[in-house]
């Protein structure tokens, strides 16, 4: 079987940037321990990718904060954790889930047994849907969640997120 791991959103803008937090800032350290577990073939990662257009977007009228704008330093995935993705598969996504990362998942389960890990941010956000995703084209793979590599908008949320996950079976962990 093979073993997957999906880094979420780990950018500037949601770490220390215009959407950061306090609880972001704290899972970088276990977010590096967790990729270094990992061979890097078997590791994706995703970025919230938009465009100058942002605030005209359905999503840019309901959160007015711009942010992830392609080719700013807010965009980029922090530093540490860039170097450690070097020759992994990143996937720029425009919205909370990722359907390609799903699809070219999806495609590899064709092939072998998965079993798919996700750490990253915002747990409330971009780790649920994406987790929801793959469950909903993956049924019978084992998805999991390390909640000590995982951090939400707001701690409430947070949790909240957790516990849509586990009663969609997404399995959560903690390191």
């Amino acid at each position: 079987m093979r073993k997957i791991l999906i880094v979420i959103d780990m950018q500037n803008d949601f770490i220390d940037g215009t959407l950061g937090t306090d609880e972001a800032v704290k899972i970088v350290d276990p977010v590096i321990q967790k990729i270094k577990e990992y061979d890097i073939q078997n590791i994706y990662a995703t970025r919230d990718t938009h465009g100058e257009d942002y605030l005209s977007t359905q999503e840019g009228k309901n959160l007015p904060v711009e942010h992830c704008i392609k080719g700013t330093e807010g965009w980029e995935i922090r530093k540490e954790i860039r170097e450690l993705l070097e020759g992994a598969v990143i996937v720029d996504k425009p919205t909370f889930g990722s359907v390609e990362l799903a699809h070219m998942l999806s495609k590899e389960r064709e092939k072998e047994e998965l079993e798919i890990e996700l750490v990253g941010l915002c747990t409330d956000i971009c780790v649920v849907s994406n987790a929801l995703l793959l469950k909903a084209s993956m049924p019978e793979t084992k998805i999991s969640v390390d909640v000590s590599c995982c951090a939400g908008v707001t701690v409430e949320t947070h949790k909240a997120a957790l516990e849509t996950m586990k009663m969609c079976q997404i399995s959560l962990i903690s390191h």
